[in-house]
């Protein structure tokens, strides 16, 4: 066999490898991206070209006469992959375009892509039909020999699409972020103009005469795809271009099987070599043994590399750990779960990531769970023998890696420290909050108490003089008005006052046990004591016992004083925001071990920009208000160890309910 043949035979080998290899690794790290799709068809056809061409060698050097079925499908094997290459080499870098651009490019933009593409396309109609069944007419190697009948036609669309590749590639080279992107499209770009005015001059002007430089030129174009397969699965192994390299492991086993086959080759053409001299199964015997005396060099230098990947693992895992450490000093537990969900999300390239945190310690299902077609791997954080959560994560291929499921092991042994420390964080937060708002309340207090004891006492007086002024029958009509103006006045200047001694005021329990209230009872009264106003508003007020008896009685914890003003100022507050007309409805059910009270008013309701601050201290959207109304009401409700819940519209756009629940008293 002449020296172009074995070029052939290794170029080919290699090259339908290496497509294989691409076809692998994307396959084995898929993503919903289009990029993606496309680049694993344009490595499958590369490898269908490749082993069709490898096949009919092999054949025509084998059999003095090759068999016509093997031809065939050698023929078919190299037209689909020749079919292919052009539209799909255009293909990919308009998707590629669009993957650089997702929301810079406009309409105008998208069209002149989607037209190219559509070209790219077009000439299958020609090749598919009218081409293919000349395709049997020739050896698999002589496609592409200069002057066939396919020759000049094909070539001209292979160098339209590598021109278009190079504009392509010239416009990512202007836009690459840094320099090894740059050095990438540089190559490629001088690797594609390079290749086109190979293919112009080879197939379409005829290239040189001479039938040795007719092979090799033919050669060199057909092995010329090998380039750019080749540096670009260096730049995914050395520097996990494109996001495929992640998974070490994959990567690893890919090349090795590879590596096995490649030299298992390799001993299959020594042993046909000398097979004159030595018998085939000698040949192969020394050649594997030969193995042996490279396993301690190859040990050493695999252990340098694992070494090396475990320390980068490590520091990648340590950074990360830090991140997390330091987002859970913030004390937010929400935000430090969206935080390590998006991080190890970004980090590991995985497409499903879920951190569930359970504050009682319950144990999640165990069971397997499914996002897509993928399946989610669980991880369970675990703390002093109880668990705190459980880690979720799913790839884009079929299964997490092996080297990201043991760092996501390693991440969620050191996420219950970070999950401790923001909550250990955030109940100190609270209790700073707690201990500022009660300096606050006690500022505010004395504050009150001053005002009230250099106020109240002259307003008093103020009243008095002003009520015996009025029973004075001789008083003027003109200054019996105005007398009972002041003294309306000083009424209302008293139940600011009182309002405002009431949210200073702190919960003051009697005795050391705790305290039991009827709450049926307290209700009731101050629903018929502000049944009065309710009925000079003309607002309907109704109580509701939801199927107590009345003669029963619920018994909350809390104080008399702090039920009543919790009630009165829901139902003060409701009757001022009603319309004549309107209706309120108390209502008071028993669930379980809680009492629940709900306030529901059918009025306008609260506006949306005003329901983030309703229950701030001196906010009110009425001229008169004080703005302490549902502050006192909230201030209260925890006091009692209960909760407070609303919700605004309740029906057809309006209306307004407020839900207090209260533990029962045993």
């Amino acid at each position: 066999m002449s020296a172009l043949v074995y070029v052939r035979l290794i170029g080919f080998t290699a090259g339908a490898l290496l497509d294989l290899f691409l076809v692998v690794l994307v396959a084995g790290y898929r993503r919903p991206r289009a990029f993606e799709r496309v680049l694993f068809f344009l490595a499958l056809a590369l490898f269908l070209f490749y082993s069709g061409v490898l096949l009919g060698l092999n054949a025509q050097i084998y059999y003095p006469s090759p068999p016509a079925a093997t031809l065939a499908f050698a023929v078919a094997l190299v037209a689909v992959g020749l079919g292919l290459l052009p539209p799909l080499l255009v293909h990919l870098h308009a998707a590629y375009d669009r993957t650089l651009r997702p929301t810079k490019a406009g309409t105008a933009s998208l069209t002149w892509v989607r037209a190219l593409v559509g070209l790219a396309y077009l000439p299958l109609a020609y090749f598919g039909p009218i081409a293919s069944p000349r395709l049997a007419e020739g050896p698999p190697l002589g496609f592409l020999q200069p002057g066939s009948h396919l020759g000049v036609y094909y070539g001209l669309w292979l160098a339209a699409a590598l021109l278009a590749a190079v504009c392509f590639e010239f416009r990512f080279l202007r836009q690459a972020p840094g320099r090894r992107q740059r050095l990438f499209h540089w190559a490629l770009t001088l690797f594609f103009c390079l290749a086109s005015l190979l293919v112009v001059y080879t197939y379409v002007f005829g290239g040189p005469r001479d039938s040795a430089w007719s092979a090799g030129l033919s050669t060199a174009v057909m092995l010329a795809a090998v380039v750019p397969s080749a540096l670009l699965g260096y730049f995914v192994l050395r520097y996990n271009f494109l996001e495929i390299g992640g998974q070490r492991n994959l990567v690893y086993a890919v090349s090795a099987a590879f590596l096995a086959l490649l030299y298992l080759s390799v001993v299959r053409r020594v042993e046909t070599w000398l097979e004159p001299t030595l018998p085939p199964e000698a040949t192969g015997a020394i050649l594997l043994f030969v193995l042996v005396v490279f396993f301690e060099p190859l040990q050493r230098l695999a252990g340098r590399a694992l070494r090396r990947t475990f320390r980068q693992e490590m520091d990648r895992l340590q950074r990360l750990t830090a991140e997390m450490q330091q987002e859970a000093r913030r004390g937010d537990p929400s935000r430090l779960i969206s935080f390590v969900e998006g991080r190890i999300r970004e980090e590991f390239g995985l497409a499903h990531v879920r951190l569930t945190v359970h504050g009682d310690g319950a144990a999640a299902a165990s069971a397997p769970a499914m996002v897509g077609s993928a399946r989610l791997e669980r991880f369970f954080l675990r703390s002093a023998q109880k668990q705190l959560g459980v880690l979720e994560a799913g790839s884009y291929g079929a299964v997490v890696s092996g080297e990201t499921f043991a760092a996501l092991e390693f991440l969620a042994k050191q996420l219950p420290a970070a999950i401790d420390l923001c909550r250990l964080i955030e109940e100190k937060l609270a209790l700073e909050r707690q201990l500022a708002e009660r300096e606050r309340l006690a500022l505010l207090g004395q504050m009150a108490a001053s005002i009230s004891h250099n106020l109240k006492n002259p307003l008093g007086s103020m009243k008095t003089v002003l009520q015996v002024q009025l029973e004075n029958p001789g008083l003027p009509e003109s200054l019996r008005q105005d007398c009972a103006l002041v003294v309306a006045e000083i009424d209302r200047l008293g139940t600011k006052l009182g309002q405002l001694l009431s949210f200073a005021k702190p919960a003051v329990r009697v005795g050391g046990g705790p305290q039991r209230v009827a709450a049926m009872a307290v209700v009731e009264q101050q629903v018929a004591l502000l049944g009065r106003e309710a009925e000079r508003r003309q607002v309907c007020l109704q109580l509701d016992r939801a199927g107590e008896t009345p003669d029963s009685e619920i018994f909350v914890r809390g104080s008399e004083e702090a039920l009543s003003d919790a009630v009165s100022n829901l139902v003060v507050n409701a009757i001022e925001a009603l319309p004549a007309g309107g209706t309120i409805s108390v209502r008071l059910a028993r669930r379980d071990t809680s009492l629940v009270l709900e306030v529901t008013d059918d009025g306008p309701g609260i506006p949306p920009e005003f329901r983030g601050r309703i229950f701030q201290p001196f906010f009110s959207t009425k001229p008169s208000g004080t703005g302490l109304g549902l502050a006192i009401v909230e201030r209260r409700v925890a006091e009692m160890e209960g909760t407070m819940a609303w919700e605004s519209p309740v029906k057809d756009g309006r209306g307004t309910r407020f839900t207090v629940t209260l533990p029962v008293a045993e």
